[in-house]
């Protein structure tokens, strides 16, 4: 314990004195407020950067990312290694939809692009049709973010190949590939840890300096909602903004400012931190955390889902938050 308060007086430049003078006058409240500013700075979140495999994004949850690229019909696996990288290790053919482009509607013979989860795996044991071959990963299309777009539809999988049966080229929008190539991603991925991301052709490339200035800004959006800086916190939302639940920002900054105005003590904490740039979107990222919030009168503990931007003077903007 004594190492730990070390490191941090050295990293928050203070004494010995000055600690013991802010625990004195404003009890452990003090110092943590200075700790929670410290994690707005972009000096933190680039050292925490420096030596992380980002090529996909910043990840704290996932331990495996299939991309799939619809331009050379390839669904390749990397996954994290002994020394936190994202190794690939296997690169399979795959099959997908029969129209290019991205979903929109159900019946429309496209593979959708975003960031999936696998909800669910399925297999002989649960009577799947043979014709999806001997494996099954069902998605989460459609995500929030094809919600709020109005795309619809269901039912888009990572499966195998039709037992004892031939099939087309194409799907109607699933990805498929061969049984040996499912059997073999069933054995090296947790669906619980792993990220599907599906691109129209190549991955986006995230710089270090993006995703530090995300992280400083979604830490500077955290510190004005725990400490009650209504305009600060306001800032941080689009015009354009929309809760999961269609709530748009007049509405949002009404309730958000009644809550506010209570001038409640909060405990809030994110963990679990996963920032993925979205495909075929530009300056578009998707945040994923696990979210504990507790004050006097609410307490909340689950997943939390913010689309943001970042605009021309790299300002964080939410548009979708759930």
């Amino acid at each position: 314990m004594k190492l730990i308060i070390f490191i941090l007086l050295i990293t928050l430049n203070l004494t010995a004195h000055d600690f013991l003078d802010e625990y004195r006058l404003n009890g452990i409240s003090g110092i943590e407020k200075q700790f929670d500013s410290e994690l707005t700075k972009r000096e933190y979140w680039d050292n925490l950067l420096e030596n992380k495999d980002t090529r996909f994004g910043y990840a704290e949850s996932y331990t495996s990312f299939l991309i799939c690229d619809k331009n050379s019909s390839t669904l390749t696996i990397y996954k994290l290694d002994e020394n936190n990288t994202f190794v690939k290790k296997k690169k399979y053919d795959a099959f997908t939809g029969k129209i290019n482009g991205d979903k929109q509607k159900e019946g429309d013979l496209k593979t959708p692009v975003g960031i999936y989860r696998i909800k669910d795996r399925l297999s002989k044991d649960t009577k799947l049709d043979p014709f999806y071959g001997p494996l099954a990963f069902v998605t989460n299309y459609p995500n929030l973010y094809d919600k709020i777009r109005g795309k619809n539809g269901s039912g888009i999988w990572l499966h195998g190949l039709p037992i004892n049966q031939e099939r087309d080229d194409f799907t109607k929008g699933c990805i498929a590939i061969d049984n040996q190539s499912i059997e073999c991603l069933d054995r090296n991925i947790n669906i619980e840890k792993t990220a599907l991301v599906i691109y129209p052709n190549q991955p986006n490339s995230t710089t270090k300096e993006e995703l530090s200035e995300i992280l400083s800004q979604l830490y500077d959006w955290r510190y004005a909602w725990i400490y009650n800086d209504i305009n600060k916190y306001l800032s941080y939302y689009s015009d354009d903004f929309i809760r999961f639940d269609g709530m748009k920002i007049n509405t949002f900054s009404k309730y958000k400012k009644r809550v506010f105005g209570k001038k409640e003590n909060k405990t809030i904490i994110f963990s679990d931190i996963n920032i993925i740039a979205y495909p075929g979107a530009k300056n578009v990222y998707q945040i994923t955390f696990n979210e504990y919030y507790k004050s006097k009168t609410f307490e909340f503990v689950g997943d939390k889902i913010l689309l943001v931007r970042l605009d021309d003077l790299n300002k964080l903007k939410i548009f979708i938050e759930k």
